[in-house]
């Protein structure tokens, strides 16, 4: 068999031009290392390590510059506030109302409108009084909307600087901002670069949304405004991530995390999931919206789920085996009920309905409350100690009941 070396793999990872020398440099390692000569202190050499190995750290959303909207900060802390968007008519003041107070009841704490004329904008004002959580009003091609929202009493501003107008309606709009003391949300999506950026890059890279981004934070900064949220999303999931974090490397403003038309109830919650869960995982956004093309309020129930398993959200948290042929009573209606049963609770608890004597005793012992299957029937554990067996047909009202009388930790 023909022997390979590190070498021959790693020469055409470098064969591009801007690797040239980084190239020269791991070849002289490699000499080295086959005439027997010392290698290593080269490989870790300033030299190496400043030219080839330059990391650059991204910014954690506690380091972020904070910016207030309503009663609340965004960023600047471990906090990810969750959003939503309204999808009613925001001039139909009774429609968006209840929609906003189901999305409140949800958990939102954060909702955008969509201004499209000055009736949306007047409409804020009314809104605002029967509703509980700061409103960021969507603007596009017309300052004139966002100041008319501002006089409204909106709470932020989302706008793309490069689609309305000249540099001295955003010059307007920063002091009007400025004056409130209302952050301004610049929106990056992938389907509405500047033909400019689109040219140089040639599609929406995550490299060409970066830019982009830079071209309207230095044109807010140009005015001597800062209380800036930033966000970059596309319909790929990839390429959301990548943009972010480039983001995170150069920005010090907070960012709103999203992926722009995620998708459907299912499809979108899975997509959203996985690309919302690797940035969170990363430390990087303030805000998030789970984007769904369903009920605004299954987009809060998505939200919770995902910051709950980072331990950025407190809810109750429920654990169930997937059943096999080893179980001996009816526990899928149990758990279904349960689940409902607990997001209603307002408990910060474990609860764990387990199917058998497999993993069940041991995932007792980590729950505040269980339930281990056997046949017909179920064992109660209270914190981790066996209670009771409790006969199938009582183990809902059993489960309820213990659930609500255990002490607030």
């Amino acid at each position: 068999m023909k022997k390979t070396s590190f070498f021959t793999y790693f020469y055409p990872i470098t064969s591009h031009q801007k690797y040239k020398g980084l190239r020269s440099d791991f070849q002289r390692i490699f000499d080295r290392f086959r005439k027997g000569k010392p290698a290593l202190p080269l490989l870790f050499s300033g030299r190496m390590v400043y030219n080839h190995f330059q990391v650059i750290a991204m910014i954690h959303r506690s380091q972020t510059r904070p910016v207030r909207v309503g009663g609340f900060q965004i960023g600047g802390n471990d906090r990810i506030v969750i959003q939503s968007m309204t999808n009613t008519k925001t001039k139909d003041i009774e429609a968006t109302v209840a929609q906003v107070l189901a999305l409140e009841k949800a958990g939102c704490e954060l909702v955008r409108f969509a201004v499209l004329d000055a009736t949306d904008a007047q409409a804020i004002r009314e809104i605002k009084k029967r509703i509980h959580i700061p409103v960021v009003a969507d603007i596009h091609f017309d300052h004139r909307l966002a100041l008319a929202a501002i006089e409204a009493g909106v709470d932020k501003i989302r706008i793309n600087p490069g689609n309305i107008g000249k540099e001295d309606n955003v010059r307007v709009l920063a002091d009007a901002c400025r004056a409130k003391h209302i952050p301004i949300r610049i929106g990056i999506n992938s389907g509405s670069l500047e033909p400019g950026v689109l040219a140089k890059y040639g599609h929406p890279t995550p490299e060409a949304m970066v830019e982009s981004a830079k071209n309207h934070v230095s044109l807010l900064e140009k005015f001597d405004f800062h209380d800036i949220v930033l966000s970059l999303k596309s319909t790929s999931l990839e390429d959301t991530i990548r943009a972010c974090e480039l983001a995170a490397e150069v920005f010090p403003y907070p960012l709103h995390l999203g992926l722009t038309e995620a998708g459907t109830a299912f499809g979108g919650t899975i997509k959203s999931a996985i690309g919302l869960g690797a940035m969170i995982r990363e430390g990087l956004g303030s805000t998030i919206r789970v984007s769904l093309s369903a009920d605004p309020v299954e987009e809060i129930a998505v939200a919770k789920e995902i910051l709950a398993n980072f331990g950025l959200y407190q809810k109750p948290r429920l654990i169930s085996c997937p059943t096999c042929g080893r179980i001996q009573y009816d526990m899928i209606p149990i758990a279904v009920e349960i689940e409902k049963f607990l997001a209603l609770s307002g408990k910060n608890i474990t609860v764990s309905v387990m199917g058998c004597a497999v993993n069940g005793p041991g995932e007792a012992k980590e729950a505040d409350i269980a339930l281990c299957g056997g046949r017909n029937e179920a064992l109660l554990y209270i914190d981790g100690v066996q209670i009771r067996k409790v006969p199938q047909s009582e183990c809902l009202d059993v489960l309820k009941k213990t659930i609500m009388e255990y002490p607030e930790k």
